[in-house]
């Protein structure tokens, strides 16, 4: 590990979560940066990917925000609890086609593919007390909406949804109106804060990835999803970019999770957690 430098991004100390088996950071197998909110399959994507290749014993992982790992790949490193994080990716996901360009400019990737999709869905308490039933009851008044932040990458497709339900009035009226008066309120780890703010009576509702309703309700929290439509939940929009670094440290197993990931064995797994599979 070399010293701190000020120049790298900072993981912030309560993404503990979302850093595993720190222990193999410098001797292991595979190194995958993941977009974060795909954190609740990973479990069982990697026991899967084991059974295929029990050759990768040691597989160091991040399911950060994928803006996050972008900026950490670029600085070569991040810091996280006074400790830098310099392993060099061998894989990299993310929801932006954005960092993948980013990426290929600088000659750090030479190609990249879709794997995969997700939706939107509002979530709300079990048994939706307020009975919102379309994307437009979010802008009634007195409706407590739990809004994702500008930084998170699900925020431009929920402003894509609005847009199309509703106009640029009901944007303004969710994102600027309502925050205003009290009744949106903006979140810094949406996937965390949006539940919890529903299940402890802070909010009435919260746009999110289909995928988040089902991890909440499978740890117990008394939520559910309202379905926007096909027409707005932006299923055809919606991708995760997957490539192999150019100096991944492991390129042959980095080319096996590659093949991996496309398998019919990994995408019924994605499909199982409400994940949109990629045909």
């Amino acid at each position: 590990m070399k010293d701190r430098d000020g120049s790298m991004p900072e993981i912030p100390s309560s993404r503990g979560d979302d850093i595993h088996n720190i222990q193999y950071i410098d001797s292991a197998d595979l190194v995958l940066f993941m977009a974060g909110n795909q954190f609740m399959v990973m479990d069982d994507l990697l026991s899967k990917f084991r059974q295929i290749y029990p050759d990768v014993k040691r597989i160091f992982y991040e399911t950060l925000p994928p803006g996050l790992e972008l900026r950490q790949i670029l600085a070569g490193g991040a810091v996280f609890q006074d400790r830098v994080i310099d392993a060099v990716p061998d894989i990299y996901t993310s929801v932006t086609e954005e960092a993948m360009k980013e990426l290929s400019m600088k000659g750090r990737v030479s190609e990249y593919f879709i794997y995969l999709h997700n939706r939107l869905v509002l979530m709300v308490s079990e048994g939706n007390p307020c009975n919102i039933s379309s994307v437009n009851d979010l802008g009634r008044d007195g409706i407590r909406v739990s809004q994702p932040g500008h930084l998170e990458d699900i925020a431009r497709y929920i402003t894509v949804m609005y847009r199309k339900a509703g106009g640029d009035e009901l944007v303004r009226k969710i994102l600027e109106q309502k925050k205003a008066d009290g009744t949106t309120v903006f979140t810094t780890v949406h996937h965390r804060e949006t539940p919890r703010r529903i299940q402890d009576g802070l909010a009435d509702a919260g746009p999110v990835w289909a995928t988040e309703v089902l991890n909440a309700k499978n740890e117990g929290l008394r939520v559910e999803a309202v379905e926007p439509g096909e027409e707005l939940d932006q299923r055809d929009r919606v991708n995760y970019f997957i490539a192999r670094l150019a100096d991944a440290p492991n390129p042959g197993n980095a080319e096996k999770f590659l093949n991996f990931i496309r398998s019919p064995e990994a995408q019924e797994i994605y499909r199982q957690y409400g994940f949109v599979p990629h045909h």
